[in-house]
Parts: C-alpha cells; sequence; structure tokens
C-alpha cells in the first residue's frame, strides 16, 4: 500500500471502524466513507459522530439508506419488539452465551451487503480498496467479522469488479485492548466513537458492543 492508492472506508463510529479510519488517512488516499442507516436504534449517532471524525480528517462523507434491511429483519437491533441483551444477559468472556447474543442481534447479511456497496463505490471513484472494521474477538461469534470472510469477498470482488477491488482491514487480527492502544497512537478523539447498539445521550454500557 501506497499514499497513491485510493480506499473507501466503511465507517460506523465505532472503535474497530474509526481506528480503521485514522490509520488507513496515514498509508492511503480516503476518497469516501460510507456510514449505512438500515434502521439501526443507534443510526443518528452513528452518522453524527461518523460525520464528525470525516469533517476532522478532511475525507468525503455519505450515509447509505438502506430500510428494506431492517423490514427484513427481525434483530434486537433494528425490530421495536425486540430487545437487545443487555447486563447479567451478556458475558463477553463466555463463547455460548455470546453465541446467543450473537444471535439476537444479527442482521441479515449485513456486512455482506456493506462490502458489495462498498466495492461498487470504490470501483466508481477507482479506489483500491474497501475497508472494514473488524476484530478477532467478535470474529468468534460473527463470522462475516473474521478474516475468511474478508478474503472470501475480495475474491468475489475480483470477479464483480472490472479494477479487483481488494479488502483491508488494520485490525482485524486484533483484540479491543489493542485497536484501543494504536487508537491512542493515532490520536482518535474517544470521544467520538459511539459503541453502543442503542441510541440515547450515551453509551448504555450494558450491551455487548459497550461491554467489549
Amino acid at each position: 500500500m501506497n499514499m497513491g492508492q485510493k480506499a473507501v472506508v466503511l465507517l460506523s463510529s465505532g472503535l474497530d471502524s474509526t481506528v480503521n479510519l485514522y490509520r488507513a488517512c496515514q498509508d492511503l488516499d480516503v476518497v469516501l466513507a460510507l456510514t449505512f442507516d438500515y434502521g439501526q436504534k443507534a443510526a443518528s449517532q452513528e452518522i453524527a459522530y461518523s460525520r464528525k471524525h470525516c469533517e476532522k480528517l478532511g475525507v468525503s462523507h455519505k450515509v447509505v439508506e438502506l430500510p428494506w434491511l431492517s423490514q427484513i429483519s427481525q434483530s434486537a437491533l433494528v425490530s421495536s419488539f425486540s430487545e437487545v441483551p443487555l447486563g447479567d444477559q451478556v458475558k463477553v468472556d463466555d463463547y455460548n452465551t455470546s453465541l446467543n447474543t450473537a444471535q439476537k442481534v444479527w442482521v441479515s447479511n449485513r456486512n455482506g451487503v456493506f462490502l458489495n456497496i462498498a466495492a461498487a463505490f470504490a470501483e466508481g471513484l477507482k479506489a483500491d480498496y474497501v475497508i472494514p472494521g473488524f476484530n478477532k474477538e467478535e470474529a468468534q461469534t460473527f463470522p462475516d467479522n473474521s478474516d475468511e470472510f474478508l478474503r472470501i469477498m475480495e475474491k468475489s470482488f475480483s470477479f464483480s469488479t472490472q479494477n479487483k477491488v481488494q479488502t483491508k482491514c488494520f485490525t482485524i487480527h486484533m483484540d479491543k485492548r489493542a485497536i484501543a492502544q494504536m487508537g491512542r497512537e493515532l490520536n482518535v478523539p474517544f470521544e467520538w466513537i459511539w459503541p453502543c447498539y442503542l441510541g440515547g445521550a450515551r453509551p448504555c454500557g450494558a450491551c455487548e458492543s459497550c461491554q467489549r
């Protein structure tokens, strides 16, 4: 990678995607950051904080609306009839419990949809990379956060994009502690991180995403 190469970053304003944005800006020409509004409960917070990061870095920012994604999913992230697991329902160090909570917040093919949309933008903008924010902890219970998934998506882009868009994630082999350390080294403004599955004035501190 070099500064002559271009990238499209997937940005939710969570720790992982934000650190990837700041890291990408060091090595690449980030031509666009995409934030997705798919009816998630934290959409307004994710969009607002993502915009702040992009303004700080001078990166073009676009919100992509995907209302149909919430219409086909009963995930607790989007449904008013399902509650996000909180507090004692969440045990981030227990695999079986984490697997159960992951199922409750799973949105149908979400990351597959996101990456394909990002690849379309990358092809149109003649960008070399799409950069999501994944980590090795959540890859244990969310297979669409894994290195294998990312490699398979890149393989598919070699067929679906003329410029053979590549994938890159700077944090995919890191845990949250290491990602936070990278963020400190990159001077990421942590007050603009939105780690929560829920909306509200401040993060709930009780959902799985907050606890991690």
